[in-house]
């Protein structure tokens, strides 16, 4: 892959003007860049088309990527509801691959350690090269240099946004559908791999050129409530599972048992009470991380002693965010995605747990979104500057290891917080200089770690609000030069190649940062 023309950013980052053949604008600020146009509309379709009793099934994937016309070079899409335990993406690839195709744009809105044998559909020339989110395998084999074109990341609402956009054009959506019926009405409130909502398929199915529902529960028309609008879908067609759905749950969210993280969620609840945060008709979003479900669990205690109720919490929904429902400390769960399958249950029984997508809850091209109505969000990073910027890709050794997820679109909530460990591993997280930019200092208010407390100081208003407490508040300037001093120093910077293997997008397309080739993996 030639080297691309690079150019210096509004945050200093040097990023390609061109992706994959494509114009890239670099990042220009934080609400600097205003789109122009209209929104792409896939082509008219016609009843002719199809059957009039309404059955799209047809006998299995391949079936069904050869009637939806795959060819060379195609971008295939797929969602990641059921996470970690996905068999319809790797099915996939193994139908192109039979089917003799050849560098295909793999866009999904996640992938997990499950799909690492797309990585031996990249090296036999099936895929190209994947935009969407790259954890464990994928990332280190981009890291590495393995992908022929190169990757893009972009949030939940920058995806979504990217599609609507005409950025990106999905050739054929293959939707992952817990249960369906024959027209292609989905959902995923029930059958063996109930994940819960479906909103990470919606722009997939409302802009895709041919849609493919995929099930493991072909149930009888109609399939309500429906998620899925079958007036999308092409065809349908059934695998014997199409996932395992006790690994939507991931070690990502358990919760912590680390005294030194558990420290740090209780301080965390501890700010959002003492800053005046936690007030009746309040809302707030939780990551699923161990420390932000510890988090939650803290604050439930604090409102049940406050006699404080919220009006709405944003999901991922788990089981602490569904009995905050269930006792009545809040009205609604505006969900974007199921993290467990306690919150599957919520979802399936209970109306106020709504089921939402990037397109209301973030899209950053849209006539507002819900992200900037919380009053506060907590969230996990891989490594923050003094300057408070953050990332959440890669760490300090530069490796590709994690996507974006709906982390950016957060960040635009009235108190954004941090609950981070000082370090990993005996590596710090609190750096000169994030080695990957993901989100802007300007965004992030509040770092939180077990040595004390960071408030960047732009908030003046918090800064005010917790100065009679006895948190313990101090400079991030302070906290990381006692790190340093108890590990030996800062941590080393990675030696990076020319070659750009990735590029970070911002929530409105835009290029705020990207990824090298790392040296030694040459």
């Amino acid at each position: 892959m030639p080297s691309p023309e690079l150019k210096k950013n509004a945050v200093g980052r040097t990023v390609p003007v061109e992706i994959n053949g494509r114009e890239a604008v670099p990042f220009q600020g934080v609400a600097k860049y205003r789109p122009e146009g209209t929104k792409v509309a896939p082509s008219i379709s016609t009843c002719i088309d199809y059957p009039d009793c309404g059955d799209k099934t047809v006998p299995d994937i391949k079936t069904a990527l050869k009637e939806a016309g795959v060819r060379d070079g195609m971008t295939i899409s797929t969602h990641h509801h059921l996470r970690n335990g996905d068999f319809v993406a790797n099915a996939v690839f193994e139908a192109a691959a039979e089917l003799g195709v050849k560098d295909l744009m793999w866009f999904p809105s996640a992938s997990f350690p499950c799909h690492a044998p797309v990585i031996e559909h990249m090296k036999n020339g099936v895929v190209h090269h994947i935009e969407g989110s790259m954890n464990g395998p994928l990332g280190a084999f981009c890291s590495a240099g393995g992908m022929r074109g190169m990757g893009v990341l972009r949030s939940h609402g920058g995806r979504y946004q990217a599609v609507q956009d005409g950025e990106v054009h999905i050739d054929i959506a293959v939707i992952a559908a817990p249960t369906a019926d024959p027209f292609g009405n989905a959902h995923g409130l029930t059958g063996d791999a109930a994940c819960g909502l479906l909103g990470f398929a919606l722009a997939d199915s409302q802009y895709a050129d041919r849609v493919i529902v995929v099930t493991d529960n072909l149930i009888e028309f109609p399939c309500v409530p429906w998620q899925i609008q079958g007036n999308h879908v092409d065809f349908v067609t059934t695998m014997d599972a199409i996932g395992d759905a006790s690994k939507i749950v991931s070690g990502t969210t358990q919760i912590t048992k680390s005294p030194d993280r558990l420290r740090i969620a209780e301080m965390t609840a501890r700010f959002v009470r003492e800053a005046g945060i936690m007030e009746n008709g309040f809302s707030f979003q939780a990551g699923a991380g161990g420390t932000a479900l510890s988090f939650a669990i803290y604050l439930m205690e604090m409102m049940r002693e406050d006699g404080v109720k919220a009006r709405f919490v944003r999901g991922g929904s788990t089981q602490y965010l569904t009995a905050m429902l269930e006792e009545g400390l809040t009205d609604y769960i505006l969900d974007g995605q199921t993290f467990d399958l306690d919150g599957v249950r919520s979802m399936r029984e209970n109306p106020n747990h709504v089921n939402t997508s990037p397109f209301t809850s973030y899209n950053y091209h849209g006539k507002g979104n819900f992200a900037s109505m919380l009053d506060c969000v907590v969230l996990g990073a891989t490594e923050v500057d003094v300057s408070f910027n953050a990332n959440v890709v890669t760490h300090s050794d530069g490796k590709l290891l994690h996507g974006i997820g709906g982390w950016q679109n957060c960040l635009f909530s009235k108190c954004t917080i941090l609950p981070i460990p000082a370090f990993r591993d005996r590596i710090p997280v609190l750096v000169d200089e994030v080695t990957t930019l993901c989100g802007p200092g300007e965004l992030i208010d509040v770092i939180v770690t077990e040595r004390g407390i960071a408030i960047n100081p732009r908030r003046d208003d918090l800064l005010s609000a917790v100065s009679g407490s006895d948190l313990p508040v101090r400079p991030i300037e302070e906290i990381k030069a006692e790190v340093e001093t108890i590990v030996g120093g800062a941590p080393a910077k990675p030696r990076f190649g020319e070659r750009v293997v990735a590029a970070i997008k911002w929530v409105d397309g835009t290029v705020i940062d990207c990824v090298r080739q790392l040296e030694a993996a040459k």
